[in-house]
């Protein structure tokens, strides 16, 4: 007599089967206690001894064992680690553990942390996942800004859409840019923009504040931003706004050998380097406060001067030296970090 084939179950399956069946089988005579193990032991796979045992176990009997877990990193080290991450600008857990050291030292030397050199210890040889988990609890949703784009669709024919397979993106010099206003979550009147240009293989960002949106401002403001790159910049991929789709900035990509492409309409993940960079440096240090008026321009140029050294050069160090030692052939120009504006 041939063997049932065995039913392939899924954990979950096999007990919900065993939970169903016990009840029967302890209350079962024996001759149908044997057929009922056996149609078990067909369907589960299970031998035939602890599947007796599984079916003979009450509800009662299970044992769970609740294991006492002992907090590796105490109220010390979570307020530390929680000071160090608002200090840094609360950047993400990958970025925050190579300055640790860093940051630490910082503030320990100024004041603001002290530290046993158990808690540090601790502090330091801190996981990723560790941190992120720590931390979870103290990440907020941010607020969005208003959507300005107009689009500008006389010259939509001669500038084409980015496909991503024109561009090498691993090659630094091509930008996504996108314009920020800081309207104060309306558009009515005159308010101050920020022009954002990421670099897509090097997370390299320039921002830089304009008075109004005319593509002579956007055009200014990108030729000042080319002196601050620390390469050439070889293509430029923006949105279908006004700002950028028009004759005076069509022109100058054409002489200088700029390739200029565009997005597709309202479809912001075309753009995502650089709509990643508008929430991390524009919205996260300036905010989303109305801005407007020359005095104000100033300001945020001011802060933008100083604030590129930290997000170029601090942040994004690790990479930057990835993809300098990959592109052996082209020269970054450091000496921009500081001789600049």
């Amino acid at each position: 007599m041939s063997s049932s084939p065995v039913i392939s179950l899924s954990y979950a399956a096999r007990r919900e089967l065993i939970e169903r069946v016990a009840p029967l089988y302890r209350e079962a005579f024996l001759a149908q206690k044997g057929l009922l193990l056996d149609r078990v032991v067909a369907m589960t796979g299970y031998a035939r001894k602890y599947a007796i045992r599984l079916l003979n176990q009450t509800s009662e009997g299970k044992r769970t064992i609740q294991r006492q877990r002992v907090p590796r990193y105490g109220s010390q080290v979570r307020q530390a680690l929680l000071l160090t991450w608002k200090a840094a600008r609360h950047i993400c857990a990958k970025r925050l553990i190579p300055f640790l050291p860093t940051l630490v030292a910082a503030l320990e030397r100024h004041g603001h942390l002290q530290l046993t050199r158990e808690s540090r210890s601790h502090l330091l040889q801190m996981s990723v996942s560790t941190v992120e988990r720590l931390l979870r609890s103290h990440c907020t949703p941010a607020p969005r800004g208003l959507c300005i784009t107009q689009a500008g669709p006389l010259l939509k024919h001669q500038i084409p859409i980015r496909t991503f397979h024109g561009w090498d993106d691993a090659q630094p010099g091509f930008l996504e840019a996108d314009l920020v206003a800081h309207g104060g979550g309306y558009s009515e009147g005159c308010s101050l923009y920020m022009l954002t240009l990421t670099d897509i293989a090097t997370g390299w960002t320039e921002c830089l504040p304009l008075l109004s949106k005319s593509p002579e401002a956007v055009l200014a403001a990108f030729q000042q931003a080319r002196a601050l790159f620390p390469f050439p910049i070889l293509g430029l991929d923006t949105d279908n706004g006004s700002e950028f789709i028009n004759e005076t900035l069509m022109r100058y990509c054409e002489a200088q050998q700029i390739t200029f492409t565009r997005g597709r309409p309202q479809l912001k993940d075309d753009q995502c380097f650089v709509e990643q960079k508008n929430g991390a440096i524009v919205r996260q240090f300036v905010g989303f406060d109305r801005f407007a008026g020359h005095q104000a321009y100033l300001q945020l140029r001011e802060l933008y001067r100083a604030l590129r050294l930290y997000v170029n050069c601090f942040r994004n160090r690790g990479m930057l030296g990835a993809v300098a030692k990959r592109w052996n052939g082209i020269r970054p120009r450091w000496g921009s970090c500081n001789s600049i504006w």
